[in-house]
């Protein structure tokens, strides 16, 4: 059976990134929100539906992200979904998917910028 993991994602950062030291290399955890709109068929009215997904990068982009992002800041991300499960303090099971970055794509230069940039975004790709 054939299989493809790919994610790409575009959305607005909920929270500042946390950089950690993890094994020999560094991960930095991003939070990031993405928002839907639709119609609902039944009573006519727009819904707005919000998407907050956990990502993970990995080793220098790590560094790059922590030193250049802050929350509310725009990003392009390409990866992988991974899905983690473990048991938490009451012993009840829990799991969530997350996205293992392999690209990220800073889109604006930050919050209060009025729109995105005109320059040319930055990007990072893992090495």
């Amino acid at each position: 059976m054939a299989s493809y993991n790919r994610v790409m994602i575009v959305g607005n950062l909920t929270r500042s990134p946390e950089l950690k030291q993890a094994g020999p290399g560094q991960v930095c955890r991003l939070g990031l929100a993405t928002n839907r709109q639709f119609k609902n068929r039944q009573t006519g009215d727009m819904v707005q539906e919000v998407c907050f997904v956990d990502v993970d990068v990995w080793g220098a982009q790590a560094t790059s992200c922590s030193q250049h992002l802050q929350k509310g800041r725009s990003v392009l991300v390409e990866g992988h979904l991974k899905y983690d499960s473990w048991q938490d303090q009451t012993g009840q099971s829990r799991s969530k998917h997350s996205i293992v970055a392999d690209r990220v794509v800073f889109l604006d230069r930050g919050p209060g910028t009025g729109s995105e940039s005109t320059a040319e975004p930055e990007a990072f790709e893992a090495i």
